[in-house]
């Protein structure tokens, strides 16, 4: 595995290549706008995995940094998936120093492997209730 590199320096983020695999590739923020996935970068703790200076990967924590963490927005660029970058860039996140002792959830369709290899365990379906509000135009 070629060296990764985990930074939560936000003046590194590639926001167009984010946003590119966010709207265009993911199946959870499809369609996305590149303002929702700009407010999304700037009201979260993001981190960016790189090799060198080219970004791979992105992460990021909704968090009051007391209670509660929800994981978010998880990737790995295809090119680089089946190599471990998954798993270090997860583990850096959860190992973050600001984000220790808290209550973690995150929704996921089809990487629960990589998340149980981290402690994340199914929760049951009738615990969590939800609301959608339209997004704004």
């Amino acid at each position: 595995m070629e060296h990764l590199e985990i930074s939560t320096e936000v003046e590194r983020l590639d926001v167009d290549r984010i946003h590119r695999f966010l709207s265009e590739e993911s199946y959870w923020a499809r369609g996305r706008t590149r303002e929702m996935t700009q407010q999304a970068i700037d009201n979260s703790i993001c981190f960016g995995a790189y090799l060198g200076r080219q970004q791979v990967g992105f992460a990021r924590v909704v968090s009051d940094q007391t209670t509660f963490a929800w994981l978010a927005d998880v990737f790995i660029l295809v090119e680089y998936r089946g190599q471990g970058y998954g798993k270090a860039l997860v583990a850096a996140v959860l190992d973050h120093p600001e984000l220790q002792g808290l209550r973690w959830l995150l929704a996921t369709k089809d990487a629960h492997g990589l998340y149980a290899q981290n402690g994340f365990a199914p929760v049951p379906p009738e615990r969590f209730m939800e609301r959608r509000t339209p997004q704004p135009l």
